[in-house]
């Protein structure tokens, strides 16, 4: 595994927070009790924030994420709140910097916990569902980020409970049940508010479906210095990818700005190739030609002022294998090839998808049908010799892995990089939490949400925004990471001139320029 680039915020999995903890701990002096202080010191803050005033119920688990609710229980109290401080497990089942948080709350660890009435709370008190009655927040400090799976037992009915309460909910590290290296569900989850989460955010807590459960996210500093020897496999796309792009300069011309082939279309679906042509002349493509259908040359020529059109050997309005020939030929130039968009399905446009992937000699952006083209045929793409990147959706991932959609939905961070190790290929699984996959390589994660993106011709956007960065010759793993993150904040300007609900593919090709400066920031 590389290490990840400067422009990725890193997001530390399970194990490299266990070692960095270590590290910390063994090699910097830093005690494990004072950690966890600090930790239920941040918690509490949070829950501040979220509720500034009323009754706070702390549901605690026997582990270190038990010991942190435990803390910020005890703080939450010194600075006057009403807490109820429920725990789980019995004290004699708590150890470490655990079992002395229960002792600094006035409990012995070897004693039994007291029965409180719904009058009166004791220091610390079994779980019951009658104590979250009433609260204006809960903290979720069942289950710590080192667990994976379902929860069962006590803590799977204290998740359910939680959630019931319809209280807002403040998860410490990540909210219980939701597996916080991978964004996997596989049981109840809690349904966090707020998640705070210490000393670095984690992985899963960005990635569906365990995103929508975390809320939002606060890191909370626990006094952990840079520099422990760990490398985190994946990170948060952050605006400094940009750099990596080159500007137009004053001795440019369009033969410098790069070169883009969109390869596609078909009756009926003409849209597609014309959104990814604009999307790919505004993400600032020295020129762009399309390649498609010679029956739909006109309409293209009506659509396209500034983008140049080839036709092409068809039938029916499909392409036909003599087409090959052709696109290969107009790659000869370099640049990059997007390919895909508005394909179809015929069988012969596929088996010409197919071809041009196998012997294209360019960077290639595969999309749309080309990428069903290659279902079932993933590997064939790891024999290509230039770079590759696929942009699927769900589905089409699917298609390509041979499973079903919601397999990928479940898992998508597995198979996203399952797909990049199989194909030799960067994979972007779009999303709100689009992932971009390098095959042995790290794992980019866009925290931008953007939800006017969920409407047609988006994808297209994206092919194009990714073939023009290919074609400047950017790196292209940073080539896609720059363009999905420019093309979520694309998304967000486009709302906010047409509102959510209105958006249309087109409104978000035209906020690309805008959205890179507004990104990069004023220029020097």
């Amino acid at each position: 595994m590389t290490a990840l680039p400067p422009w990725l915020d890193p997001l530390p999995d399970a194990q490299d927070m266990r070692d960095t903890d270590a590290w910390a701990i063994e090699h910097q002096g830093i005690p494990s009790l004072e950690l966890m202080e600090r930790a239920g010191c941040g918690l509490a803050r949070v829950v501040e924030e979220v509720a500034a005033d009323g009754p706070v119920a702390v549901v605690c688990g026997k582990g270190n994420n038990g010991g942190d609710g435990l803390a910020a229980g005890r703080l939450l109290r010194e600075a006057g709140r009403e807490v109820r401080v429920l725990l789980l497990p019995a004290p004699g089942e708590l150890r470490g910097d655990t079992a002395e948080n229960l002792r600094r709350l006035g409990i012995d660890p070897d004693g039994d916990l007291p029965e409180g009435a719904l009058d009166a709370a004791p220091a610390v008190e079994p779980f019951s569902t009658q104590r979250l009655a009433g609260a204006a927040v809960i903290v979720d400090a069942i289950l710590g980020t080192g667990t994976s799976g379902a929860p069962h037992g006590v803590a799977a009915r204290a998740v359910e409970e939680v959630n019931a309460a319809g209280a807002p909910v403040v998860a410490a590290d990540g909210p219980s049940g939701a597996d916080a290296s991978t964004g996997e569900v596989e049981g109840a989850a809690v349904r966090a508010t707020a998640t705070a989460t210490f000393a670095a955010a984690k992985p899963g807590l960005y990635v569906a479906p365990a995103k929508a459960l975390a809320g939002r996210v606060e890191v909370i500093d626990i006094g952990i210095p840079h520099g422990a020897p760990v490398e985190p496999a994946a990170g948060l796309i952050t605006p400094a990818v940009l750099a990596e792009l080159p500007r137009r300069d004053a001795p440019g011309s369009k033969f410098t700005s790069g070169h883009v082939l969109v390869c596609g279309g078909s009756a009926g679906l003409t849209g597609a190739p014309t959104l990814a042509a604009t999307a790919a002349a505004r993400a600032g493509a020295g020129y762009v030609t399309v390649l498609a259908p010679a029956s739909l040359s006109a309409i293209f020529e009506l659509k396209l002022t500034e983008v140049m059109s080839r036709g092409l050997a068809e039938e029916d309005g499909h392409l036909t294998p003599q087409a090959v020939e052709a696109v290969l030929a107009a790659t000869g130039a370099g640049g990059a090839l997007a390919l895909g968009p508005g394909l179809g399905r015929d069988e012969r446009a596929l088996e010409v998808a197919r071809e041009i992937a196998r012997r294209a000699e360019v960077a290639l952006v595969l999309d749309a049908d080309g990428l069903n083209a290659h279902a079932g045929r993933l590997e064939d793409l790891a024999l290509r010799g230039a770079p590759t990147v696929l942009t699927p959706h769900a589905g089409e991932l699917g298609r390509l892995l041979g499973i079903g959609s919601d397999e990928v939905s479940a898992r998508r961070l597995h198979h996203a990089r399952e797909a990049a190790r199989r194909s030799g290929a960067i994979v972007v699984l779009k999303g709100d939490d689009t992932i971009v996959a390098a095959p042995d390589g790290p794992t980019a994660i866009n925290a931008l949400s953007a939800p006017a993106l969920a409407t047609a011709g988006t994808g297209d956007v994206l092919t194009g925004v990714v073939g023009a960065y290919l074609a400047k010759d950017v790196e292209p793993f940073a080539a896609a990471c720059a363009a999905v993150l420019v093309h979520a904040r694309a998304g967000r300007l486009a709302a906010d001139a047409h509102g959510p609900e209105a958006v249309m593919a087109g409104d978000v090709a035209h906020q690309l320029g805008h959205a890179r400066a507004a990104l990069e920031g004023p220029r020097p």
